[in-house]
């Protein structure tokens, strides 16, 4: 017999809206599993400019989404970075470190060739759901 884990889509209007297929954020078996976020403005629409800017506003993003799903960025553990840079490795990593805390979330950092929209930055995360569902 299979067990049936009831999964459910996340949105918030608080951060950038999904552009295509695929929902901000899903929780599904007490976990929340975040889809990347850019440094996209959800007010303006606009794109933050250069990458520490864009990072920030995609953590902004990612705590927006966290919220909404019943999480928080104290409860991620494991975060994707994908940057399209790896010289920006150093500025991305330093706006990192002011948004997440010890313990760190275990994470990947993967330089692209490009990312959605012209990014410089883009972040996923795995969190845990603060009510266990």
């Amino acid at each position: 017999m299979t067990a049936r884990v009831e999964r459910s889509a996340v949105s918030t209007e608080r951060a950038a809206p999904a552009t295509g297929p695929y929902s901000q954020a899903i929780r599904a078996g007490g976990l929340v599993f975040v889809a990347g976020q850019i440094g996209l403005d959800p007010a303006s629409g606009d794109m933050a400019g250069g990458v520490a800017a864009q990072a920030e506003q995609a953590l902004a993003n990612l705590e927006a989404v966290l919220a909404a799903a019943g999480s928080g960025i104290d409860l991620v553990t494991k975060t994707t970075v994908f940057i399209t840079d790896m010289d920006d490795f150093a500025t991305v990593n330093e706006v990192y470190g002011r948004h997440l805390r010890e313990p760190y979330p275990a994470r990947s950092t993967v330089a692209v060739k490009q990312l959605p929209r012209g990014a410089l930055v883009e972040v996923e995360a795995i969190a845990l759901a603060t009510d266990g569902s």
